[in-house]
Order: structure tokens, then C-alpha cells, then sequence
């Protein structure tokens, strides 16, 4: 158990994270990065991306890899800590882990992601990206011709579940309620687009497929009883997303989902703790604007270093 000194603390190792990571450490900024589990977060656990520039095809962990070895290039440090809480004394911001060790520094950027709700059934951990998939912009493509289910009744079911129409042959939006939850128009967009079929007071029991993707789903109506197969190709899975905000609880500013509300330079209400990626409340969450949010708060960070660094030299 130790004090360590920094000048940027990054909370999460995921594209975000490492990013902010290497602006920081590149600015000759003495920088950590901490993360429990492995770098690259959910891109580590992604089979084929295929929307990042500069990379027609490319492996997940490959390019979580490619990530976390620029990082390091630039003199990025990356401890296995699970943090505990975030606190302020002063000016400056400390971060205490579940192993006892306090890191000490100017700011914090905050890159911990969000975690897709699970089903939890038979299969659904077998294919996953093989067929399973939460992200209809990240995976939609790979499903050109399929049959396509979405699992869900609010605002992202359905609307993924449209969006999925350009890919798919057919889409079938299954809910285990009579009625979506989702926005009026959002519903009405469902209801007119002939390549989608709505299939009411159902659930899945279970994912099933062969050696290499998802081939049906096992059906249950949760009024008869009655279960059923169904053949598809893919399911996309939207009944929830929890952003990982629950070290901050009570301190920073979120909106009604728990994503934490930033400005144009990422930071928060807490002078100098930042925010990037899936935990900052925003239109969408894909690689690409969490590096992008990444750029801007450390590049943000940073100014807000040189300006605590001008006053204590005033003081002196």
C-alpha cells in the first residue's frame, strides 16, 4: 500500500482511456492509466470491426493491442488497480484502489465505459460475436441478407431495430411485453417498415446455433406458455446499458440514465475530472468518439495543469 504521485490519473483502459493516455504521457505529462481487467475494454471482446479509419478489417483484440502498445510508446503507465473512489483535497484529485494504494494528481479523466445488459440465457456467452451482438452501427453490416432478430421494446430496440432493416432480409423485434416502450414515432417508423415483424409477450429462452453462428432462437410466450424456434441469422440484444459511474455516485453531474454530463472540453462539474467515451452522456457510443472525446480531454487536462502550475509559480 502506497501514495503515488502523477500528473493525470486515466480511470478505464479501454479505446478512450488509452487514448487520453497517450496525449497525456505524449505532453510529457507523467501519466497512469488504471484498469482492473484488460486493456482495450468492450473492442477487446469484439470479433470484427470493420468502421474504424484507416482499418478496412480488423481483430478487436488486435486493435486494442495496436491501442495499448502506442500508448505505451509514449511512456503511458498502466497499473492493475480497481478503483475504489475519487476524491478532492485541495487541488488536487486522488483516486484509492480496492488494493490500498492512493494515486495523487492534477486531473482525472474518467473513460469507464458502460457495460451491456444481458439476457443471461443458454448460448448467449457461446456466440457472442458469432451472432450475438449489442451494437447494431458496430455489427450491422456483417448481417447483409439475414434474418435478424432484436430482443427489446424501448427506444434502442426499435429504433436499431429499423436501422437493422438495411442490412437485413427480415427483422423480427421480439418483446415480452403487448406494447413498446419506445417514443411514439419510434414505434410508428417499426410499424411501417414492411421488413420488420413484431413478436409480442415473448422472451428468449435460449440462443442455439452450429460451429460458427447463431441458427435459431428458442421462443417462450409468456402468456400461453407455448414455446417455439425461430431461424435467424443474428440477434441484437437492447434491454439496457448501465454507464459505470457508481464510483462517482452523488458527486458528478449525469443525466436521467446515469451518463455523466461533460462540456465541449469534457469536463465535468468537478474542476479538473474529465469525462470520455460510453460513461459521457452523448448521441452515440463507437470508437471513434471516444477517442475523439479522449483527444479533447486530455488536450484539456493538460491546460488546466499549466494554468494550477502558473499559479502556485505566482505564489512562489
Amino acid at each position: 500500500m502506497s501514495e503515488k504521485n502523477y500528473d493525470v490519473i486515466i480511470v478505464g483502459g479501454g479505446p478512450g482511456g488509452l487514448c487520453a493516455g497517450m496525449y497525456a504521457a505524449r505532453a510529457m505529462r507523467k501519466t497512469v492509466c488504471l484498469e482492473k481487467f484488460l486493456t482495450g475494454g468492450q473492442i477487446a471482446l469484439t470479433g470484427d470491426v470493420e468502421d474504424y479509419p484507416g482499418f478496412e478489417h480488423i481483430l478487436g483484440s488486435e486493435l486494442a493491442k495496436k491501442f495499448t502498445d502506442h500508448a505505451l510508446k509514449f511512456g503511458l503507465d498502466i497499473e492493475r488497480e480497481e478503483v475504489a473512489d475519487i476524491y478532492c483535497e485541495g487541488d488536487d484529485r486522488l483516486v484509492r484502489c480496492e488494493s490500498g494504494n492512493v494515486y495523487r494528481s492534477k486531473a482525472v479523466i474518467l473513460s469507464t465505459g458502460g457495460t451491456p445488459v444481458k439476457l443471461n440465457i443458454p448460448g448467449e456467452e457461446d456466440y457472442s460475436g458469432k451472432g450475438v451482438s449489442y451494437c447494431a452501427i458496430c455489427d450491422g453490416a456483417f448481417f447483409k441478407d439475414k434474418v435478424i432478430a432484436v430482443v427489446g421494446g424501448g427506444d434502442a430496440a426499435v429504433e436499431e431495430g429499423t436501422f437493422l432493416t438495411k442490412y437485413g432480409s427480415k427483422v423480427y423485434i421480439i418483446h415480452r411485453r403487448d406494447q413498446f416502450r419506445a417514443q411514439k414515432i419510434i414505434q410508428q417508423r417499426a410499424f411501417d417498415n414492411q421488413k420488420i415483424e413484431i413478436i409480442w409477450d415473448t422472451v428468449v429462452e435460449s440462443i442455439i446455433g452450429d460451429d460458427k453462428s447463431v441458427t435459431n432462437l428458442r421462443l417462450k410466450n409468456v402468456k400461453t406458455g407455448e414455446n417455439s424456434d425461430l431461424e435467424i441469422g443474428a440477434i441484437f440484444i437492447y434491454v439496457g446499458f448501465h454507464p459505470n459511474t457508481g464510483l462517482l455516485k452523488g458527486q458528478i453531474e449525469t443525466d436521467e440514465n446515469g451518463y455523466i454530463l461533460t462540456n465541449d472540453l469534457m469536463e465535468t462539474n468537478v474542476k479538473g475530472i474529465y469525462a470520455c467515451g460510453d460513461v459521457r452522456s452523448q448521441l452515440v457510443r463507437q470508437v471513434t468518439n471516444a477517442v475523439g472525446d479522449a483527444t479533447t480531454a486530455a488536450v484539456a487536462a493538460e491546460k488546466y495543469i499549466e494554468k494550477l502550475e502558473d499559479k502556485l509559480a505566482q505564489r512562489v
